[in-house]
């Protein structure tokens, strides 16, 4: 089975930083920070402004494009990359999200979803799940997994562990094609020896990658980071690690200390269309009126195009009228910061510098 090579150019500790190559000959740099297209597209951007940016890897969502507009559709228009004019590597989630998110009926065999659209029942299956996403053709596919809230009772997440890892070999025995990566799920809440447990489990079945979920969905970041390291320490260290849902800066920093290489998150989408701006300083409420008249850049540290050209008080404005050039192009600095956040982590690995970069992050942002 082909996997998601890596090639590591430097550690600091248990961070690393270098390079992944998918089965399809894609690569991109690590740590890296996936942008969210849900329905095969970030919100209010396209795929040139993926290029412009320096997207390394984008993630679509399986549950969504299954509704709207159907995988026959993306198969036919011949997969997800030729369907949204965007030739960088991309990953699907399987759904698995939803069932934390909508609450559908869940039971051993599967997920009943309610159509977010139109009240529509739909089932997913581990192994629909697994033939949804070859149809869709992204460069690395997930398996089908139940996420708890949390806190949840311990018996609900062993559930979800239990279904999770059975669902996880049933995916691996269906997934055929050798140029698509199919990464496993480990779940286990808080519980620091269930995640231990869940890992190793996981691992056993054999993927080409291994994603932590369940976390960043109610528990304090105290509980969290027991949990995560649990889970990391029973992953191989030559398989690529994913943290999944997790995009504020001082998680990613901490993650990046336990040797996480992957992430993904609609918080700095999310938070560019309501006019929050991310900023080396921190947040910052473009909405407050003090900015009414502040000409300078969302942030005097950025590069970023915005940055470049437009005020503060004119992206206020727009934001204020309504005007959806406002929630694009803070959107736009909001996605550009985020990488370039990832980035100089990169940097801050290859120097010995890291655990000071990470001691400024968390200071700024925890």
């Amino acid at each position: 089975m082909s996997t998601v090579e890596l090639t590591v150019e430097a550690r600091d500790g248990a961070a690393r930083t270098g390079f992944a190559t998918t089965p399809s000959g894609h690569r991109f740099a690590m740590p890296c920070f996936m942008p969210v297209g849900t329905r095969g597209a970030i919100r209010g951007l396209d795929a040139a402004d993926l290029d412009a940016l320096g997207v390394q890897l984008l993630l679509a969502n399986t549950y969504h494009l299954m509704l709207k507009p159907g995988v026959d559709v993306v198969r036919a228009a011949g997969g997800l990359h030729a369907f949204t004019g965007w030739n960088g590597p991309m990953l699907t989630d399987s759904g698995g999200f939803q069932v934390f998110s909508l609450r559908p009926k869940v039971d051993d065999d599967g997920v009943t979803f309610r159509s977010t659209y139109d009240g529509s029942t739909h089932r997913l299956t581990p192994e629909q799940a697994v033939r949804l996403q070859e149809d869709l053709g992204a460069d690395i596919q997930m398996v089908l997994d139940v996420c708890p809230p949390l806190p949840s009772p311990l018996r609900t997440v062993r559930l979800a562990v239990e279904r999770t890892v059975a669902w996880a070999a049933r995916a691996k025995r269906l997934h055929e094609r050798a140029d698509q990566a199919l990464f496993g799920i480990v779940q286990g809440g808080t519980d620091v020896a269930l995640r231990a447990e869940a890992a190793q489990r996981t691992v056993e079945i054999g993927f080409d990658g291994y994603a932590v979920g369940g976390l960043s969905v109610g528990e304090r970041r105290d509980e969290m980071l027991p949990a995560l390291h649990a889970a990391v320490g029973a992953l191989p260290a030559d398989r690529l690690r994913y943290l999944m849902g997790v995009g504020d800066p001082a998680g990613l920093v901490e993650a990046v200390a336990a040797g996480v290489d992957l992430f993904d998150c609609v918080l700095p989408t999310r938070h560019g269309r309501h006019g929050t701006v991310l900023t080396g300083a921190g947040k910052l409420n473009l909405r407050n009126a003090r900015y009414t008249n502040d000409n300078g850049p969302l942030d005097p540290t950025c590069t970023c195009a915005v940055c470049a050209r437009w005020s503060r008080a004119y992206l206020r404005h727009l934001l204020s009228v309504r005007e959806p050039t406002g929630a694009r192009l803070v959107t736009l600095h909001n996605t550009a910061w985020m990488l370039d956040f990832v980035a100089r982590m990169g940097e801050a690995i290859r120097s010995g510098r890291f655990e000071a970069f990470r001691k400024r992050t968390v200071e700024v942002w925890g």
